[in-house]
């Protein structure tokens, strides 16, 4: 059908509501990223997301969270955990870089930036970044795993074996004490 001016209908004209995202010919009306809730970098770019001003609205949900696994059952939900994922609302999958890249594409303030990432040489970057956030990320799962560690074992010197001033300590036998070793007739205390 055409209008009276002369354009197809749903062409040409704005919609002051999309006018600044081009919503007509933008096929994502709505982007869910999927996050692991347990990493400390993850929440934190989970509160900046919803800080910044959306352009495609971004609904945010735990990785393998029930809320995860009824919306997308369909989805590896451990790899899920493993990778940013971010679910179009047409079910287009995107991860790793591709996911980060398509958050900033939602984002007012930096969509130009995810389409200089759209590109080849952005794409490396966008990778390179990527991987130093999962290096990180996988550091900070390693120390959170040796904290709690050290938290179930036993306060002190860690309950290893002691010796020292004639008294010795091992975890299976207990305390012993050993009379200091004599050189013939004289003692070493004597």
């Amino acid at each position: 059908m055409v209008t009276s001016e002369g354009r197809p209908e749903g062409q040409g004209r704005t919609d002051r509501r999309t006018a600044d995202r081009d919503a007509a010919r933008v096929p994502v009306r709505g982007l869910t990223v999927l996050y692991d809730a347990d990493c400390s970098l993850c929440a934190f770019v989970r509160d900046w997301l919803v800080r910044q001003r959306q352009l495609v609205p971004l609904r945010l949900v735990p990785a393998g969270s029930e809320e995860a696994r009824t919306r997308f059952p369909a989805l590896d939900h451990g790899a899920t955990l493993r990778e940013i994922t971010v679910v179009g609302d047409r079910g287009q999958v995107y991860q790793g870089s591709a996911a980060w890249i398509v958050c900033l594409w939602a984002l007012a303030e930096h969509r130009p930036l995810a389409h200089r990432l759209s590109t080849p040489s952005g794409a490396r970057l966008a990778k390179g970044a990527v991987l130093t956030a999962a290096k990180w990320r996988d550091a900070q799962k390693a120390h959170k795993a040796q904290k709690a560690e050290q938290a179930r074992r036993p306060r002190g010197w860690g309950g290893s074996v002691y010796a020292g001033d004639g008294w010795s300590y091992d975890p299976r036998t207990g305390w012993t004490h050993t009379d200091p070793a004599c050189d013939g007739d004289a003692c070493a205390t004597g």
